[in-house]
């Protein structure tokens, strides 16, 4: 199992049964406008703020296998962290 989520609010992530499925959420994100939802903030300074979206991997038993930062998103950029 894999989760987007972001780790700058903490919000619940989304889940993806496969890591190419994830992958593509996070490419589809990444083309979004930031101040945009999903991608707009829910902080009272969502305009100075941004995400930073982690892709988690999860065994069966939800142990956390994995944990990569992978996309930033803010008013001033949109950057990869890691090659997708």
């Amino acid at each position: 199992m894999f989760v987007i989520q972001d780790e700058w609010h903490g919000e619940p992530g989304t889940e993806y049964a496969t890591k190419a499925d994830a992958m593509a959420e996070l490419r589809r994100l990444a083309m979004l406008p930031w101040d945009e939802a999903p991608n707009r903030c829910p902080c009272k300074s969502w305009r100075s703020c941004g995400r930073r979206y982690h892709l988690i991997e999860y065994d069966v038993d939800w142990r956390r296998r994995s944990d990569a930062a992978l996309l930033e998103i803010s008013a001033r950029e949109t950057v990869w962290l890691r090659t997708p």
